[in-house]
């Protein structure tokens, strides 16, 4: 993977693709790090070979650990500032300075919130927050009102997500004091910037960088969403926040708060401004319900929401359950049509609050095959993906579509790098064309979202799998750690997913691979990444070794091990889809 699927995550493949050093014809090559590099990392692993004779050091102390190759990848411990790290080989020698910045104490004030501009309700708490050293005083002038803010206990900081990949996902002590205070403001208005008051051995005052506005309940903004892949809707005003079902375009909402570029929208979830386009103020945005209706059509079924305007929602798929909620409607449903369906076994709906309704679809297996959602005008359209029929025992594929993504590709994404130099998208491509053959083989028809050593971003390979509407996509990686990882210790197969419709596959597939090729197991991880985000198929993205640990891209650059893998992945592929038939 590299460590670069959309989900925000950095490290070694991102790095390397933009800093692997140029290779000559020396013995000793060192890919990783580069020869000036920085982290805040307290450790950082070497990547790189020498012929297995030549005995290798670093600062005169022997890397013992090394592949049948010669590959290494030790953990070299960090000091606060430069580190210089010198690795010799027989007659050959490199130097890499590698700093790690010393954590900058808190000697003055750091206003936290409002960092940006910020609208909320009457009534609704505003917050005000800063950074301060821990014997200060401190407090906010805002209009007529000052407010002090107190230090707040902050013992421990949550660590980025991505240490659930090291396993070193535990809360660290945090140095950092926290004030923090509250207040709301009853009239509608425009506020100055409030003004932070540091007192105590340092006096410091900062306005702060954002401004506060009041909104007025009846001159509340509508807006509708004209993101063409669905409004990016989540639980807080910025990327950092969690995904929510997105929101088809065409959405109408009401806007009841704003921080920064960001909108609350009025049944709670937050959403990028750019994403939006503005209604005229007098635009309605609630809608009632009556009658609904279904169809079938090939592969599908589709059932029909009819409403007045286009209406928020949200997703959840549960076990032989799928629900759609809908905010800012009201009932007044006295009919709906669902014939007997492959799908469908009965459809539940319940008014659970104003302007909220709960459908419920109780369905006949365990397993689902997608869904997609759309609006037509102002009818809310939900497809239910009816199952796959297996072929003949000769030919079990026969009738599906099963899309392949070979991870990375082209001069500005090579994904994570071997020992050797060799870049992850070279074995992402063999093992795509190698598997392609073996489903084809168990007659499938195969579709590639590349097949040459092209870039290929990722809005490009999800509109492959929307628009081709596979029974089931893989993306095909190999893995990388960020600086903290151990590249020695780490290694197997690991298999993500987003969507609930692709947790059986993505169980199975680890459990068969590791099993059938007797390899480690990395584990299997809900991630938010872009490959597995897609609904209209069960979608798993594949790590299948790691590129960094020398013993274990020895098998991935084997071709035996190649020809081996895809095989077996294209039997797990078809044992599974049999399962999924018994269910």
């Amino acid at each position: 993977m590299g460590w670069q699927m959309g989900s925000g995550l950095t490290g070694l493949g991102g790095l390397m693709v933009m800093q692997l050093l140029a290779q000559d014809q020396s013995s000793l090559r060192i890919v990783y790090p580069p020869v000036a590099h920085q982290t805040t990392a307290p450790q950082i692993f070497i990547i790189g070979t020498a012929p297995p004779q030549q005995v290798v050091t670093v600062n005169g102390q022997v890397i013992s650990q090394r592949s049948p190759a010669g590959h290494f990848a030790p953990s070299i411990p960090l000091e606060y500032g430069e580190n210089q790290l010198r690795i010799q080989a027989g007659t050959q020698t490199q130097i890499l300075r590698i700093t790690r910045p010393q954590p900058t104490p808190i000697t003055g004030l750091t206003i936290l919130e409002p960092a940006r501009n910020l609208s909320r309700l009457p009534h609704e708490p505003i917050c005000f927050a800063a950074q301060a050293p821990a014997n200060s005083t401190l407090h906010v002038q805002i209009s007529s009102q000052k407010l002090p803010l107190l230090p707040i206990p902050t013992p421990v900081q949550l660590p980025p997500n991505s240490a659930a990949l090291t396993q070193t996902n535990q809360p660290e002590p945090n140095p950092i004091s926290m004030f923090r205070g509250c207040t709301q403001f009853d009239q509608p208005g425009d506020y100055v910037r409030p003004q932070f008051q540091l007192t105590g051995p340092r006096q410091e005052s900062q306005l702060a960088p954002g401004t506060v506005q009041i909104l007025n309940p009846s001159q509340l903004r509508p807006v509708q969403v004209i993101r063409p892949l669905g409004g990016i809707a989540r639980t807080g005003p910025s990327t950092d926040y969690a995904r929510l079902t997105p929101l088809p375009p065409s959405t109408y909402a009401i806007v009841t708060g704003q921080t920064g570029d960001w909108f609350r929208l009025n049944y709670g979830a937050w959403i990028n401004q750019s994403e939006t386009q503005p209604l005229p103020s007098s635009s309605q945005t609630r809608s009632i319900i009556r009658s609904i209706t279904s169809r079938q059509i090939p592969g599908w079924t589709e059932i029909r929401f009819p409403l007045e305007v286009p209406v928020p929602l949200a997703v959840d798929v549960g076990e032989k359950t799928f629900t759609l909620k809908l905010f800012n409607t009201t009932a007044q449903t006295d009919v709906i049509r669902l014939d007997a369906d492959p799908v469908i076994s009965r459809l539940d709906w319940q008014q659970t609050g104003p302007g909220e309704i709960v459908y419920r679809f109780q369905l006949h297996h365990q397993q689902q095959w997608g869904y997609r959602l759309r609006y037509e005008g102002t009818t809310l359209v939900l497809g239910l993906r009816h199952p796959p029929q297996l072929g003949p025992k000769a030919q079990p594929l026969v009738g599906m579509k099963i899309l392949l993504d070979a991870g990375h590709g082209g001069p500005e994404d090579s994904g994570a790098i071997g020992p050797t130099g060799d870049p992850e998208k070279k074995f992402t491509l063999i093992l795509a064309k190698l598997l392609e053959t073996e489903l084809r083989n168990r007659g499938a028809t195969v579709i590639q979202t590349r097949t040459t050593d092209k870039d290929l971003d990722l809005p490009e390979r999800i509109m492959a799998i929307e628009a081709s509407e596979p029974t089931l996509a893989l993306s095909l990686h190999y893995n990388a750690l960020p600086d903290q990882g151990d590249a020695l210790k780490t290694q197997g197969i690991g298999a993500f997913w987003y969507q609930a419709q692709s947790h059986s596959l993505a169980v199975f597939l680890e459990d068969y691979l590791a099993t059938q090729l007797n390899r480690p197991r990395y584990g299997v991880f809900w991630n938010n990444l872009a490959l597995t985000r897609p609904t209209v198929a069960p979608a798993v993205l594949l790590e299948l070794g790691f590129m960094i640990n020398p013993w274990e891209f020895e098998w991935i650059a084997d071709e035996t091990a190649q020809k081996q893998l895809a095989k077996t992945l294209a039997d797990g592929i078809v044992a599974w889809l049999q399962r999924t038939q018994r269910s």
